[in-house]
């Protein structure tokens, strides 16, 4: 993991067009700012966390219904 310091106003570059900009510094929290293109998605940890659980937990679900259709489709033979 790569370590920075940055103060208000500061910024990070990521690549040619993501920038991450210290926005405020409020007790223990920090704002931070995040320009990057449209077409790239940004989520908080936790947030993506809970949609890549969901899409696993979704997947999941139909290899099952998949599994059960295949299953009821040898029974009838």
């Amino acid at each position: 993991m790569l370590v920075l310091t940055r103060k208000m106003n500061e910024s990070i570059q990521i690549g040619d067009n993501i920038e991450i900009k210290v926005l405020a510094v409020e007790g223990d929290q920090i704002k931070l700012g995040i320009d990057a293109p449209k077409s790239l998605d940004i989520y908080r940890k936790e947030i993506y966390a809970a949609i890549q659980q969901q899409n696993n937990e979704a997947a999941d679900i139909s290899l099952d219904l998949f599994s059960l259709l295949k299953d009821s489709s040898q029974t009838e033979k």
